[in-house]
């Protein structure tokens, strides 16, 4: 049951890091390479003349885009192997989760690990201001563990304290404050950065869902021998 568990959480996370990372290259890479063009200074938006909106694709580098797609399978099984415990311990409790169920599953894995840390802490286009990177781990991991935590209370807690203590947990990371820097500044039009944010976002969204649902289905349908 194990080994199955860890299987599952795998051949689903890197299912699922495929089509995100897939998303990623054709929706989020070529806003990310148009901002490294005002961060290298070859295109600039203050006080210059206007310059055209369009992305335009890049072609494919074998070597850059398959590490991009590499990358992205390992952090989703990452994902994979999180989201399989969590199931499992669900079911021990006598829940049944089926492939419907795993997308809502995958939704709330996607609030908790990208859009709460989002929420004060967004994606970042190349030659934003920073802050110490270090300090900016800690908060996201925290904001991360207690999310999922508050996501767990009020699906399966019990007792009348529970949606209070839940709703204490989304908030406090962002009473709190991310760390953030003393300037904002950055040569990057705030069009381009918006975009980036709002399309790595939906690209996570959708990998989420895919990897809540085929986890769920995997738990429920491959051999027990898996793996």
């Amino acid at each position: 049951m194990i080994a199955k568990s860890l299987t599952s959480g795998i051949v689903a996370g890197a299912a699922a890091g495929l089509l995100t990372g897939l998303l990623q290259l054709s929706f989020v890479q070529p806003v990310l390479l148009h901002a490294e063009l005002y961060e290298t200074g070859e295109l600039v938006h203050r006080g210059a003349e206007a310059v055209s909106a369009q992305l335009e694709w890049s072609g494919i580098d074998p070597v850059r885009d398959g590490l991009s797609l590499l990358f992205s399978m390992l952090i989703f099984a990452g994902y994979g192997l999180l989201l399989s415990a969590a199931m499992a311990l669900a079911t021990a409790d006598g829940a049944s989760i089926s492939p419907r169920e795993g997308a809502v599953w995958g939704v709330c894995g996607f609030v908790a690990a990208q859009l709460a840390p989002a929420f004060s802490l967004p994606p970042e286009v190349p030659g934003s201001a920073h802050v110490d990177l270090s300090d900016r781990q800690v908060w996201w991991y925290a904001t991360v563990a207690v999310t999922a935590v508050a996501l767990w209370l009020l699906a399966f807690g019990r007792g009348h304290w529970r949606v209070p203590a839940a709703v204490v947990l989304l908030l406090a990371p962002h009473v709190i404050g991310a760390p953030q820097p003393e300037h904002f500044e950055g040569p990057v039009p705030q069009e381009i950065a918006a975009l980036f944010a709002s399309r790595a976002l939906g690209a996570g969204l959708a990998g989420w869902v895919m990897l809540g649902a085929i986890l769920a289905w995997l738990r429920r349908n491959a051999p027990e021998d898996l793996g």
